[in-house]
């Protein structure tokens, strides 16, 4: 059956954006439905997605935090994260966490192709085949 993905990228850092999305669609498969949605920034990445749960199979979530001289950046960075994992978790829906967080604009130039590990992550996920193990419980059943 052909896989839907959802990307949310936000684009704030337009240059920024645009490398992580190149390099995202490079590890999505031929076969896959791909729909993007941009949004301003990071934060508003895990919203998108949540509206849009139920529609797609996987997610990436793609975007720019670069570190300025107030802690907006940790706040930014934490609750997208944890929003992010929160989702994928009580939705059982993986969703690959491209958000990457710089020091400052250079990190962020030298980091643009990091949407291809999200996109890499999401592709292992779905791709798992789940198998029963039974572990014996004590050293006696090994023997």
């Amino acid at each position: 059956m052909k896989k839907k993905y959802l990307i949310v990228i936000g684009d704030y850092y337009k240059d920024i954006a645009k490398g992580l999305l190149d390099s995202a669609l490079k590890l999505i498969p031929k076969s896959t439905s791909i729909k993007i949605i941009r949004v301003p920034g990071v934060f508003e990445i895990p919203v998108t997605i949540s509206k849009n749960i139920k529609k797609y199979d996987a997610f990436l979530a793609l975007g720019c935090v670069i570190k300025g001289q107030t802690p907006h950046f940790d706040f930014i960075s934490q609750a997208s994260t944890n929003a992010i994992m929160d989702l994928s978790i009580l939705n059982k829906k993986p969703i690959g966490n491209g958000i990457i967080t710089c020091l400052n604009m250079n990190q962020a130039k030298l980091r643009r192709k990091k949407g291809a590990e999200a996109t890499s992550a999401v592709n292992s996920v779905l791709s798992q085949k789940w198998k029963l193990i039974l572990i014996p419980r004590t050293t006696q059943e090994l023997l």
